[in-house]
């Protein structure tokens, strides 16, 4: 038993609340969300159709080339589930055009430019379909900075932000998400062959035990040394959180 376990059913029904209550306050009773075929966009999604109704959550599929043919797949299988309102926008000419004229690039800027672009679809769509943009970042991702700034970071409210990526898996569970979901491995689909661990380096399940007890439960590094985390995984989490922290802030603006 993790000591970060959640009550699903009390979770779930507070993120329905807060959907529902939220996009009321802001004058809005519909919502658009990227749908990528992960556990992330997934739940947002489902939550979001118990809080407002089908016909209120509209899903976005925006795919790149050949590299989102399963995430693809798995994200239309979603929409006929919960028989949401869907949209599909290809993003591979755009991001194309973009870089075809620059010599020198890596997979970090070319998947930073992918999913700045989604957001902009999304926002554009917001617009048309009088909707709120719905966030599907979870804790984790925002504590690591595993996010883009203006990207997937980017959204008018957020509902699963405040869970660690293993607590949004005990959600999905009780949500009843679909296996060929909830068994692959996580990814943003940014080139051939990513996945989310291996390019952080660690497991979620050892992040998320390691943040409960650095940044929930307050411990110093030798306390959690004491703990069984060795001290360069330590070092480099508590980097990484000190790090990425201003991409989650507003941005910081001059008083006069």
């Amino acid at each position: 038993m993790r000591y970060y376990n959640i009550r699903p059913k009390i979770v779930a029904k507070k993120l329905i609340d807060f959907i529902s209550d939220v996009t009321a306050s802001k004058g809005f009773g519909k919502v658009v969300l990227g749908l990528s075929g992960g556990l992330d966009s997934t739940v947002v999604a489902y939550l979001s159709k118990a809080a407002l109704g089908k016909e209120n959550v509209r899903g976005i599929l925006m795919p790149y080339g050949r590299l989102s043919s399963v995430a693809l797949q798995h994200a239309g299988k979603i929409t006929k589930i919960l028989k949401i309102r869907t949209g599909r926008v290809d993003i591979t000419q755009m991001i194309d055009a973009y870089f075809k004229k620059i010599k020198t690039f890596d997979n970090i800027r070319r998947g930073n430019k992918m999913a700045r672009e989604r957001m902009s679809i999304l926002y554009d769509l917001s617009e048309k379909y009088n909707s709120l943009v719905i966030g599907t970042s979870n804790r984790t991702e925002i504590l690591l900075g595993y996010s883009t700034v203006y990207g997937d970071c980017a959204c008018a409210i957020n509902p699963i932000g405040s869970l660690y990526k293993t607590q949004l898996k005990d959600l999905a569970r009780y949500l009843k998400v679909p296996p060929y979901i909830l068994d692959k491995p996580p990814s943003a689909d940014f080139w051939h062959g990513q996945t989310d661990e291996d390019e952080l380096g660690y497991a979620y399940e050892a992040i998320d035990k390691l943040l409960f007890f650095m940044l929930d439960k307050r411990l110093t590094n030798s306390e959690l040394v004491q703990k069984g985390f060795s001290p360069g995984f330590i070092q480099d989490i508590r980097k990484r959180v000190k790090k990425n922290r201003f991409k989650s802030q507003l941005p910081v603006i001059a008083k006069l």
